[in-house]
Parts: structure tokens; sequence; C-alpha cells
């Protein structure tokens, strides 16, 4: 489609749909397991109700909708000439979605601004009377956190067909079981294959989130093209010396863990910064952790990503060169645990032409941006193309209550989504 064809796209004034959306994610705030804070976990009472009143606005909107045996909230916008009496359905299905769950203490707009943007286009759609050649499928995930068990893209994998069957012995903070928490919440985990779409139809999936980070701002631009998302891999690094009495072992004789960690550390951020990936270490502790002993162990963690999976394990091998050195050095001995390892994934470079000329349409630089987090995205990108859309928001700040979009860039990322929608079926 030629930009003068975009433009004469669902001209409409946002601005009421956009406060609506700002106005549920208010309501959604409330429904939490610690008052005054917003918590909301897998599985949980406050998961259920979630779902229940997300479900209503779905049904509200103009689609059908329904829990799936994930947890998953989903509603359907169905196709024209769609025939629900029909043997068969020959159309294709476009998914939008992003997670309904919340870490401790959280923040308002994370994943859940992307689920209800996406009612949103659609309400604004069934008002027009707009159908499409494809279904469109609006996905509220139920885990991508991944704060109660520990294992993040529950709701996205599900749907994707790769979840585990052991990741129903991983138990929460109270000992209970997933198993039993799907029991517990009315599901039976014996029926979780039949929530996967991996057999389906599909066109494609977009997301829309929140930025989490400060680049849009610094860019003074409401919103962005997300071109990747970054593989990250995660370890336990633990660096044993020999404890010792911090008043009589000479500093010459020593053999600090702790020193040897922090010299670690600033090896680390200098790699990172060479080779252009991002590294953190972002716990650090040590043993036996008195005011006046040598730390004869120290135990760090480190998270290293990249949208470049071969260039990140490029830098890794030099990190754990430069750690074996130090540690030579210094009479330390060291060893690294891996504990999470995923691969980065790219947006389909169709969907960010497209995704570029809408937002040219609309007199909107396309900043391509990639992101540094993970996302439902990269569940589902197992099963079709995947597209997302970021959001500014104020000062980079996620993942915190002060967490803060503005309602007009709510309005343009709705006005984006619907010309999107719209693009795509002209395709």
């Amino acid at each position: 489609m030629t930009i003068a064809e975009l433009e004469q796209i669902t001209e409409f004034d946002y601005t009421q749909l956009a406060e609506q959306v700002m106005t549920w994610c208010d309501e959604l705030a409330n429904i939490t397991a610690t008052p005054g804070k917003i918590s909301r976990f897998y599985m949980t009472p406050e998961h259920l109700v979630c779902n229940q009143v997300v479900q209503g606005w779905m049904q509200e909107a103009g689609m059908e909708a329904w829990v799936d045996q994930a947890g998953n909230v989903c509603g359907r916008y169905h196709a024209k000439g769609f025939d629900k009496h029909a043997h068969s359905d020959p159309y294709k299905a476009f998914l939008l979605g992003s997670h309904l769950d919340s870490i401790p203490n959280a923040g308002r707009y994370d994943g859940i601004l992307g689920v209800l943007l996406s009612i949103a286009a659609i309400k604004y759609l069934h008002q027009q009377d707009h159908r499409f050649d494809f279904h469109i499928d609006v996905l509220g995930f139920g885990d991508e956190e991944g704060t109660r068990f520990g294992t993040t893209l529950l709701g996205s994998r599900a749907v994707a067909d790769t979840w585990q069957e052991s990741w129903w012995e991983q138990l929460d903070k109270d000992k209970t079981s997933m198993h039993q928490a799907f029991m517990n919440s009315g599901f039976n985990p014996d029926e979780i294959r039949q929530a996967s779409r991996a057999g389906d139809n599909l066109l494609g999936y977009l997301e829309v989130h929140i930025e989490q980070g400060p680049v849009l701002e610094q860019h003074d631009c409401a919103l962005g093209i997300v071109t990747a998302i970054a593989g990250a891999r995660r370890f336990q690094l633990e660096i044993e010396g020999y404890a010792g009495h911090s008043g009589t072992v000479p500093m010459s004789m020593r053999q600090d863990a702790v020193v040897g960690a922090a010299q670690s550390i600033l090896a680390i951020e200098a790699i990172a910064k060479d080779f252009g990936v991002l590294a953190t270490v972002g716990q650090i502790s040590s043993r036996p952790g008195a005011v006046n002993v040598i730390a004869g162990r120290a135990i760090l963690s480190l998270d290293i990503r990249s949208d470049n999976d071969e260039l990140r394990d490029q830098a890794l091998e030099e990190i754990q060169f430069q750690v074996s050195q130090l540690c030579q050095q210094r009479g330390l001995t060291y060893h690294w645990d891996e504990i999470h390892n995923a691969s980065a994934v790219m947006c389909a470079p169709w969907l960010q032409d497209l995704q570029g000329q809408i937002l040219e349409s609309m007199d909107l630089p396309p900043l391509k941006l990639i992101s540094g987090a993970g996302h439902d995205a990269m569940g589902i990108a197992h099963i079709t193309d995947i597209a997302m859309y970021f959001v500014r928001c104020k000062g980079g700040v996620s993942h915190h209550p002060d967490e803060l979009v503005y309602v007009e860039d709510v309005e343009l990322a709705l006005e984006g989504l619907v010309k999107t929608l719209v693009a795509l079926d002209k395709l």
C-alpha cells in the first residue's frame, strides 16, 4: 500500500477510547493480592477475577470470549462471512495479545496495556461494522512474568505447544505445585495441550507493550517498532577463596573472594561495552558475611543478552576467560552454573515494513529498536510471524509503581493498531 492510501484509513478521534483504556488499566490495578499494591499472579483468585472482568470487556467489544485450558483469556472477532454452523473454518487468524499477570508491587501498564488496547481496537472496528477476511484473536496471557513458579511465558508457551511436563512439579513459595494450583483454580492439567494454537492457520501476531526503557522518550517518539527481542543467558558464578581474620592476615597473603568478584564485575562491564552487548550483575553475596572476616566465598549473578546470539556468546567466552585469569592471579577457584538460556527472536520483516508505513502515514518517525526484555511474542514466535509496537513510558520506568504512560501516546497507539489491522486486510 502507498502512504497516500494508508492516510485514508480510518480517520477517527480515538481520544474517548484511549481514555477508556486508561480507566480499564486503573480497574485492573484494583484486582490484587496486596491492597495498595499491584500483585497478580498465575492461577490465583486474583488471576481468575481478572480473567472474568477482561472476558466481559471482550464480549462488550463484539468478540466471542472464553478462557482456555492454560488460563489465558481469549476473544475472537470473527471474519466477515464466518458461519459458526459450518463444518469447517476456512479463515486464517491474526493474533493480538500480551499478559495480564504482574510482578509483586508492579506498575499498572506492563502487559496489561497491550491487551486492553487490542480490545479497544476491536471495539472501534465493531462499532464501525468493519469485518476482515481473517479472524482477529485477542489473547490475555495468564503468566508472562513467572513470578509464582519461576518459569516465564507460561501462557504463551501453552498456546505455542511448547509446554514442558516437568513444570507441573514446580513449587511456589507456599510449596504448592503448579499441578495443584491448576486443580485449585478449576483447571484440568491433563487438558493443557488443548490450549495450543500450533496447528491453526495463523497469519501472524502483534503485541503492543510499553517500552520499559528510555529510548523512545530520548528520541521524543510516542511509538517504536521492535526489530528483535534479545536472547538472554543467565549464570550463577561462585568464586572460592579462603576465609580469614580481617586483622591478622596480611594484605599480600589474602585469597579474598569478594575482591575477585569485584574485579570480575568490572571486567564484565568493560567486555560488554567492547562487544556492544548488555551484561548485568544484579545479585552478589559473600560468605561468611561477617564484617571482620575476609570473604572465603562470593556468589554473583550474570545476565547477558543481545539480539545477536553469536555476538553475545563471544562476549561470554571473553568474560569467562578473563574471570579465569583474574582468579588464577589471586589463588581463587570458580564455578559457572547456567540457569537460563533463551535465543534471540527476530520480528518479521514484512510486518516491520508495514508498521513503518503506518507510522509514516501518521506523521510519526518509524523509529526501530530492539527489546532487551522478554515478551510473550518470544513464545508465539514458535508458531507464527511476530511483530511488536513499543509505547513510550515516562522516564523508561517499569516494574515499579511509578510506571506511567501518557493518554496522548495511548491514543496514537490505538490509532496505529487499528490502521495496521486495516492495512493487513488490504495486502
